[in-house]
């Protein structure tokens, strides 16, 4: 079995704890707007590797992954498209090293099809990028529902879980809007912690040499405040639902 992959990085500190080897697969579901791998979308594109290539590019680093608490971080593209591949990965990393597994998903996978990949995950880094399904469909061309089922599915089976959210102005930055991502995470129990990510502009060359026209041209990077504002009312939402599902406890 061979999985198709768009890139790696071997000294990745952003994407789960500790340093950690980050394995961007090629393909995905979703387009969204904002995206800066738009040349990871493509299934048929990318380098085919066998597992056993890819644990050699991680060997040499081995000790500064196990040292800092790291480990794998497997992201894209979106890896559920090639679950079984990363399932096999993710359990050879485990057997022979004992590594740290993060899955970087945004969810677009119905939960049958990751059972196996999910028994071998140590933690979930769930992007969640509006819960307004029209909203969703205009960000990324593809509706929440599948989402929603995905994130209940790893909530039941007590799977850990950090949240991202990217911030971007006048996009995904709306009162009404944090507030709903806030009352969605707050009917969790499993999430650990909430990453809210400013949007950038580091990947809009990428959409230009693809030929591809960048819509979101002229937005801007959020402020400080904005980011802090946006948690505010994020913590909000989910202290009002988890407030909720108290009384309905109760």
């Amino acid at each position: 079995m061979k999985g198709r992959i768009h890139s790696f990085d071997t000294f990745g500190t952003v994407d789960g704890p500790g340093i950690r080897f980050v394995l961007f697969m090629q393909g995905c579901a979703l387009q969204c707007k904002y995206c800066h791998n738009p040349d990871s979308w493509e299934m048929n594109a990318g380098r085919q590797m066998e597992v056993e290539e890819i644990l050699g590019e991680i060997e040499p680093y081995l000790e500064y992954y196990l040292r800092s608490g790291g480990g794998i971080t497997v992201t894209g593209g979106e890896p559920t498209l090639q679950a079984a591949f990363v399932a096999r990965l993710f359990s050879a990393c485990k057997a022979r090293w004992g590594l740290h597994t993060v899955l970087d998903t945004n969810g677009f996978c119905e939960p049958e099809h990751a059972q196996e990949l999910l028994k071998v995950t140590d933690l979930v880094l769930l992007d969640l990028k509006m819960i307004n399904s029209d909203k969703h469909i205009a960000l990324t061309a593809q509706p929440n529902d599948r989402i929603k089922r995905f994130a209940h599915y790893l909530n039941e089976i007590r799977k850990n879980i950090w949240i991202r959210h990217v911030l971007v102005p006048g996009f995904t930055d709306g009162y009404e809007d944090l507030s709903e991502l806030g009352q969605f995470i707050g009917s969790l129990n499993n999430v650990n912690k909430l990453e809210l990510l400013p949007y950038h502009r580091m990947g809009v060359y990428k959409w230009q040499q693809l030929g591809k026209e960048y819509l979101l041209e002229h937005c801007p990077t959020p402020t400080d405040q904005e980011v802090t504002r946006a948690r505010d009312i994020i913590d909000l939402g989910i202290r009002a639902r988890q407030a909720d599902m108290k009384g309905i406890g109760d």
